[in-house]
């Protein structure tokens, strides 16, 4: 991954663009808040150096003393977020839940799980941050831990079911949790990462130990499933309304969820008891349908294209064969229907 520039990869749906924090660097641009971070690619904060802690994508620590009209809106990270909120209160959201976080709630997002800090803005707040990068931009991949950590292989397995097999978002610090990301914080905030490099292992080794002592005492329901192929394939298809303007072939979907072909039909047979192509295909015409009668004005032909159909004479022969009658019948016939 490149130093500068913006953080892109792949999640399985899409190329995402890891979140640049533009309104952190703003707000301590303008001294809205104090900012001490390193980072890499458009991560704020001073430079992390080339073969020193690469898997370190950004770490840091923010402090509002005043209320805050920014947020950071969703967005997912390359790595494995870890968050603490040392002072204050945090609104924050993942998927359909949303909490306000209060001084020494904890934020754990894996790389596929968007998430969102601040309704839109924020209250007085300190809060630490790490993004871990372990290799895995969906669930099925295989963690790859940082080869300067303390943990034992056993630990270290350990940990990766504990964090794989779950997906609960928030936990509240322990004095062990608690005291490891105050250290992470002192790291950053006291030099740079050349010379702070050594303080910096050791209080994320200790943040991770303190982290496994905690989630072994939550009793957490784990669920091997969230980490197999399959569920990639539901994530995949849950998604896939979104994108149907992508030129998608039965390949190129699933080349999109690491699968090959013949496995990804199989998943998306058990899944929705039918092709992909034909699911593709039916969630087409449903949005051209929506189009059809919401644009009474705009042309069959830039409606087929924006759904995804190379041309208008195929999505014209995909909307006869599901619906019954031509696009132009079907307009005109709802159209009927509404006067």
């Amino acid at each position: 991954m490149a130093q500068s520039g913006t953080a892109i990869f792949h999640d399985g749906t899409q190329t995402r663009t890891a979140d640049a924090c533009d309104p952190v660097k703003a707000a301590a641009a303008a001294g809205r808040i104090r900012l001490h971070a390193w980072g890499r690619a458009s991560y704020p904060g001073t430079r992390l150096p080339e073969r020193r802690m690469n898997e370190i994508r950004s770490v840091g620590l923010w402090d509002a003393t005043s209320p805050q009209d920014w947020g950071l809106d969703w967005h997912c990270n390359e790595g494995i977020e870890f968050t603490f909120v040392a002072r204050g209160a945090v609104p924050f959201a993942t998927g359909e839940r949303s909490w306000r976080l209060n001084r020494g709630a904890i934020t754990i997002t894996r790389p596929w799980q968007p998430h969102r800090v601040g309704d839109p803005g924020l209250p007085p707040n300190r809060l630490v941050w790490l993004i871990l990068d372990v290799g895995v931009r969906h669930p099925n991949q295989a963690w790859r831990w940082p080869s300067w950590l303390l943990l034992s292989p056993a630990e270290r397995d350990r940990l990766t079911t504990l964090l794989s097999h779950n997906e609960q978002p928030v936990f509240t610090a322990d004095r062990r949790c608690a005291a490891a990301f105050e250290a992470l914080a002192a790291a950053v905030s006291a030099s740079d990462p050349v010379q702070g490099e050594t303080p910096c292992k050791l209080a994320v080794n200790e943040l991770l130990v303190a982290l496994l002592s905690l989630l072994e005492r939550q009793d957490l329901p784990l669920d091997r499933s969230l980490c197999e192929s399959q569920r990639l394939v539901q994530m995949f298809l849950d998604e896939l309304p979104r994108h149907l303007d992508h030129p998608w072939t039965l390949g190129g979907m699933a080349t999109a969820c690491g699968l090959g072909r013949t496995r990804f039909a199989h998943y998306c047979r058990q899944l929705c008891n039918g092709n992909p192509l034909d699911l593709l295909n039916r969630l087409r015409i449903e949005q051209a349908q929506r189009l059809l009668i919401e644009d009474p004005q705009r042309s069959i032909t830039d409606i087929a294209l924006t759904c995804g159909f190379a041309s208008s004479q195929y999505f014209a022969t995909r909307f006869r064969s599901q619906v019954g009658v031509s696009p132009r019948d079907w307009r005109s016939a709802q159209g009927a229907i509404s006067r």
